[in-house]
């Protein structure tokens, strides 16, 4: 039943949202609060407290983060039951606050340009993992990185990927780089020829193969798609116009769509690879659940490269990444990382040794994967009657807008509103046409209040077109 609790004007020094949550806590410590009694809404507290309504809901997620509340997507926050301690508490305790000092930085403006996580208790073993690299770092800190000093962090990654179908694999395969993008470059560097070479990407396609790509001054040629990602017939026409080296692919959560290339069509795709000598190169970055078929160092083990992070399971804040090349290539790899930047930063490295194995990781990026889960249904629930494409297990959401709206005009009249969001045509080369379409990442780092608030403001904007059109 709702709460007929009643709290006083809020005043004093200090952060009014620490005198929110010291409120709130006092309520429940003498009863004026019982476990399952529904808290106002944000709004309404706010205008009996004289308060701005970011002030209370960033008291409300740092409740519901230390377990004090709960929230129900579509019913409201609750006095929370008490609970056991989280599998996530490390044995070190600091006081941290989840957002930025700014009162109202995650109600009104919020941006779904990049997928945020949620803190789920990775901060805090990421934090303990640390304070023990640094009183004893296994690999010194007077010392540059070496094969023998990463060998542990690679056994480890060799852990983190177990279950994920990459054909043949041993600690020597694994190359660590700064991240997915760092990952795609060593990759390029690796496989291209010639002083003006060609790579293929999807007509839709993560723009990082397209930078990387510019980078080493290579040609870049969309190829068409469909549901099922690339069109063999398309690839192979592509392939024979431009004599292409490489194929850039995302076929397991493809970026930007979260659309998913079955196995039948990767096996056609890797048949044409073969038949012209075409590397490819996969893009794992985004995946959070099992695969769903097998990769193409899998199908095509003497030309399939694949890359993949933590930066969308753990945090993307390490730059920790990791690169695969194909049976009996690894050393082309290797050779090209160290040659760049001899190897990774020998604390992280040892970070990443602890990190990838320890026993609490398979339940923190459940808890991650749980979050980002209840952020995606909640923006089905306020967008689902619009051209939406969305999976359970993805951080982002496609969706393709209504006549009267054009792409950039809709991100224009979103961020006027306070949420911001990628238009098609970052995702695209730049002299193709883009379609009408735009992707919103999931911000799990604002409350689920502030999230819905953000969809709420887009569906209105969809349901409401302009009436003229700009050509």
């Amino acid at each position: 039943m709702d709460t007929i609790w009643q709290p006083e004007l809020i005043a004093g020094q200090g952060p009014k949202y620490r005198a929110v949550v010291a409120t709130i806590r006092d309520g429940i410590e003498k009863g004026a609060l019982q476990v399952g009694d529904k808290l106002p809404p944000v709004r309404d507290l706010a205008w009996k407290l004289s308060i701005t309504p970011g002030t209370v809901a960033r008291a409300y997620t740092i409740l519901t983060d230390e377990g004090a509340l709960q929230a129900e997507v579509g019913r409201g926050t609750f006095v929370a039951p008490p609970r056991a301690a989280r599998v996530s508490d490390a044995p070190i305790e600091i006081d941290v606050i989840p957002h930025s000092t700014e009162e109202d930085s995650d109600q009104y403006n919020v941006s779904l340009f990049s997928p945020h996580l949620p803190c789920v208790g990775q901060d805090k073993l990421i934090r303990h993992l640390m304070a023990e690299v640094a009183a004893n770092p296994p690999s010194g800190i007077m010392h540059y990185p070496s094969r023998d000093s990463a060998r542990p962090a690679r056994r480890a990654v060799l852990r983190w990927l177990e279950g994920t179908p990459l054909g043949p694999l041993g600690e020597k395969d694994i190359v660590l780089c700064h991240g997915g993008q760092n990952g795609i470059l060593m990759i390029l560097q690796s496989i291209l020829e010639g002083r003006k070479p060609t790579v293929l990407i999807e007509e839709l396609a993560y723009p990082g193969f397209r930078r990387a790509a510019e980078m080493l001054r290579a040609d870049v040629v969309p190829v068409p798609m469909d549901a099922e990602g690339i069109i063999p017939d398309a690839l192979e026409a592509a392939v024979r116009a431009h004599d292409a080296q490489v194929l850039c692919t995302s076929p397991e959560v493809h970026n930007p769509t979260g659309g998913f290339t079955p196995v039948a069509r990767r096996e056609e795709i890797a048949k044409i690879a073969r038949q012209y000598d075409v590397q490819i190169v996969e893009d794992d970055c985004y995946r959070m659940g099992v695969n769903r078929a097998p990769s193409y160092r899998m199908l095509a083990p003497e030309r399939g490269w694949y890359v993949s992070s933590i930066a969308k399971t753990v945090t993307p804040a390490l730059r920790l990444g990791f690169a695969i090349a194909p049976e009996g290539k690894w050393s082309v790899l290797r050779r090209t990382a160290e040659h760049s930047f001899f190897g990774l930063a020998t604390p992280l490295s040892d970070l990443a040794a602890l990190l990838l194995v320890h026993p609490q990781i398979d339940d923190l990026t459940r808890e991650t994967r749980r979050a980002f889960n209840k952020y995606v249904q909640s923006a089905v629930n306020i967008l689902g009657g619009h051209d939406l494409s969305w999976r359970e297990d993805v951080p982002f959401l496609w969706l393709r807008l209504p006549m009267g709206w054009r792409a950039g005009a809709f991100c224009q009249a979103a961020e006027a509103v306070g949420v911001q969001i990628r238009s098609a045509e970052e995702f695209v080369c730049r002299d193709a046409r883009a379609p009408h379409a735009v992707r919103m990442a999931v911000n799990a780092g604002v409350s689920i209040g502030s999230f819905e608030a953000a969809m709420t403001r887009l569906c209105q904007l969809l349901d409401n077109p302009p009436e003229q059109i700009s050509v």
